[in-house]
């Protein structure tokens, strides 16, 4: 892992060596959803029940400085309620970033905790061969395309960079693995507190043309191995994958193909598609049961912003 110092040095994350027994107290775990469209954040009566900020997931736990996925629109709202709690101040945590699509990273300038201050965030995310994270990342974030740069926040926010790499974190076990998407783009699956998530936000299996469209990568497969959660991207039918193969992104069928190939015990249908509203998404959950159901996959839910999804250890 590579340590960038060109904005404002972050308070180190603690790490160490992992407990050997983290299940010995049953202590919950809570993925929390703030967004889970994909490609744009969407607005209209028609996302009223799953929501449409783009990604964000928070994955929360007593003893632990929270990990969040991706920096989406939903890191706003998660902003909005760590403030209206007043718990910005003082706020640590770390961000397991994917990768540099806009959907994933616009949240950032608006995120309380370093927006007003009092924050103090590191973000993890993918090798860059143009130069550090941080470099990379303020070309997007800096004039003419945004009115300030990462350092100009008020909070004290770090970058790192990962590529196919295990580490501790703050008393969780981290796995980052490379996944096939446009541009370089990392999964990562979470260990802690006797409980595991997988997060694989952008995968498709299209953008390499000598893989079979039922092949799940050996990496893939170590992300999602009996996992307790997998939040796996299921942005199109398998109608519109035909047309749209090559952009990144699976079929729902596919999702559930790579959970019950992983032993995933329940599988987040995350990234929506903004062209599928509420109405859409529920037909889309129906048949997705149906389907897993007759492969003898696993659970399905849909991901919906604000949804809190609780896990213990087994």
């Amino acid at each position: 892992m590579a340590r960038d110092q060109r904005f404002r040095p972050a308070r180190p994350a603690a790490r160490g060596v992992v407990p050997g027994n983290l299940a010995s107290v049953s202590v919950s775990t809570h993925v929390n959803f703030w967004g889970v469209r994909g490609s744009t954040p969407c607005d209209g009566h028609q996302f009223d029940r799953y929501g449409g900020n783009t990604s964000c997931v928070e994955v929360a736990s007593e003893g632990h400085d929270p990990i969040i996925f991706d920096l989406g629109t939903g890191l706003r709202s998660y902003g909005d309620a760590l403030a209206a709690d007043g718990r910005t101040d003082g706020y640590r945590a770390t961000v397991l970033l994917t990768h540099l699509h806009w959907d994933h990273i616009q949240g950032l300038p608006f995120f309380a905790p370093l927006a007003a201050g009092g924050g103090n965030v590191t973000v993890i995310g993918p090798h860059q061969e143009e130069g550090p994270l941080s470099t990379v990342f303020r070309q997007v974030m800096s004039p003419p395309f945004f009115p300030i740069t990462p350092e100009e926040l008020r909070g004290d926010v770090a970058f790192e960079s990962v590529a196919n790499d295990d580490f501790a974190l703050n008393g969780a076990k981290v796995r980052s693995r490379w996944v096939r998407h446009t541009d370089p783009t990392l999964g990562f699956r979470v260990e802690m507190e006797g409980v595991s998530v997988a997060y694989l936000s952008d995968h498709g299996p299209g953008t390499v043309a000598e893989d079979a469209d039922d092949y799940v990568p050996r990496d893939v497969l170590e992300l999602c191995d009996g996992v307790d959660l997998l939040i796996h991207d299921a942005q199109h039918t398998a109608e519109e994958y035909v047309i749209k193969r090559t952009w990144g992104h699976c079929t729902v069928e596919y999702a559930i193909h790579v959970a019950k190939e992983a032993g995933a015990r329940q599988l987040a249908l995350f990234h929506h598609c903004p062209s599928h509203g509420d109405e859409s998404l529920d037909t889309i959950l129906r048949d997705a049961r149906e389907f897993s159901a007759r492969i003898n996959g696993p659970e399905v839910f849909a991901a919906a912003d604000s949804m809190r999804h609780e896990l213990r250890p087994r």
